[in-house]
């Protein structure tokens, strides 16, 4: 029945949050809040507006001006009746929202002295919001857009004259200085602030998985101990039931018709004490679950890869100035599932062994997991245990792995699991093989260290470790 669960578990479905990433990514923008920044804008042209005209006496087309920030309200009104304030914009809806923005702006900047126009720098922010919102696609298209408006009215705009008469222009080199710093600037914050976010959101949507992953092996573990107890738990009633049958089978023997009924009832005792069996190893007490000696715990996490058709070894060591005896650690879902991550990559890209060397000193514990494959490629060893690292070697990686591709999610669950439990992770390759690369570094098998401060990995003194009593009864409600 465990071994059915945990298939069940195993076969759920584990979704990809990068291949939806980019379907979802303009999903998150509510119109009300482009509707905000908005009104924020159409406060700030108008003021701007007001100061240029009644304070320094500039000459504009002050009702055109009016008329381009009317635009922007009439926008504003007619969306607030039109949609819901939790509306949510798709792809389409809100590239047209930030293009009607950028040519909204350009506008009034062509009527207000285009680039000698010092606000013409607010281009560049419909341009970030496209960045951080949209697919890539349309984030290029609005950066086109904008560097096309831009370089518009750098040639064709409106001039700005004084109460006097005087034309207020840059001189042709600062105008082409500031165009120039415009295009870069679009450029260049685009690309920035997508990075940004693509790396916060990949950071988040794995730490996701990473829970998700968690909860898993926490529900794996939940059932185990339920079953051994269940197990333990009528284990003395089951004997008692099948005594007062053999019992009852002795007195009955000159009553067939009610000795039937006994020998059904010592059989039904016999089938429930195997289907314990089954379940579980009986006498195995739930107390028990929460802590096992080091290699049950690392065996556990190996088990699911042990008949993959690679050689899985284990090697137990004390240090020199440590007591021979293993440790009894905390069986911690964390610690089983982020071994059992390590312990599959390395018997995916392995050739035929995987070695599992494991030590302990006084002040720490050591697993290392090393296989005799080829190792992390160079050219990402330094960013290991980062979400979505793409590797280069993906058509060998694809033919060990059918369906890999190389995100790097696993390891990063892994990693994050194991040092929420104190551990410290280091990637490395072996030299084992005898050769290494031209710059010096180890090409060798894919070597994993794992080391725990015993301070931040409870052990047990086996010597001391005595009864731990009775199950206790669970309060959900407590």
């Amino acid at each position: 029945m465990v071994q059915l669960a945990k298939r069940c578990f195993d076969h759920m479905p584990v979704y990809d949050f990068q291949m939806f990433h980019d379907q979802r990514r303009s999903n998150w923008v509510r119109l009300r809040t482009l509707v905000t920044l908005r009104w924020f804008a159409v406060v700030g042209q108008a003021v701007a507006i007001f100061v240029a005209v009644r304070i320094y006496g500039l000459q504009i087309e002050v009702a055109f001006a009016i008329m381009a920030i009317g635009i922007s309200v009439l926008a504003n009104v007619i969306s607030s009746f039109v949609y819901p304030e939790n509306k949510r914009l798709s792809e389409r809806e809100a590239s047209l929202w930030l293009v009607f923005d950028i040519v909204q702006l350009s506008l009034l900047l062509f009527l207000t002295g285009g680039l000698n126009n010092p606000f013409a720098m607010l281009v560049l922010a419909p341009v970030t919001i496209a960045a951080t919102v949209l697919h890539l696609r349309s984030m290029i298209f609005l950066g086109l857009t904008a560097i096309t408006l831009i370089t518009l009215i750098s040639r064709f705009s409106l001039p700005i004259e004084t109460a006097e008469g005087v034309v207020l222009v840059l001189p042709v080199l600062f105008q082409f200085g500031f165009w120039v710093a415009l295009l870069i600037g679009v450029v260049f914050l685009a690309i920035y602030a997508r990075q940004v976010t693509t790396e916060m959101n990949a950071m988040s949507e794995a730490l996701v998985a990473t829970q998700l992953a968690l909860a898993r092996e926490q529900k794996l573990t939940d059932l185990g101990g339920v079953v051994a107890a269940t197990a333990h738990e009528l284990g003395t009633p089951l004997a008692t039931i099948k005594l007062v049958s053999s019992e009852l089978m002795e007195e009955l023997e000159n009553h067939p018709e009610l000795l039937a009924d006994a020998e059904l009832i010592r059989q039904q005792a016999d089938r429930c004490r195997d289907i314990l069996h089954s379940m579980g190893r009986v006498g195995k007490d739930d107390l028990y679950l929460r802590h096992a000696p080091l290699e049950t715990v690392i065996q556990e996490a190996a088990e699911p890869h042990m008949n993959r058709g690679r050689r899985v070894s284990f090697h137990l060591a004390p240090d020199e100035e440590s007591d021979s005896t293993q440790p009894i650690i905390a069986r911690r879902p964390e610690i089983i599932h982020g071994l059992r991550n390590l312990i599959q990559n390395a018997v995916d890209f392995s050739r035929l062994d995987v070695r599992v060397d494991v030590t302990w000193s006084k002040d720490t514990i050591t697993v290392r997991i090393s296989d005799d494959g080829q190792g992390f490629p160079q050219s990402v060893i330094g960013r290991i245990g980062d979400p979505y690292v793409r590797r280069r070697r993906l058509s060998e990686d694809k033919h060990r792995r059918p369906g890999y591709e190389g995100m790097g999610l696993g390891l990063f669950i892994a990693k994050t699991l194991l040092e929420r439990s104190g551990a410290t992770l280091t990637f490395a390759n072996s030299r084992r093989h005898g050769h290494a690369g031209w710059s010096g570094q180890a090409t060798g098998g894919a070597v994993v260290t794992v080391t725990w401060p015993r301070d931040d990995l409870p052990t047990i003194d086996p010597a001391s470790n005595g009864a731990l009593g009775e199950n206790q009864p669970n309060d959900p409600w407590s």
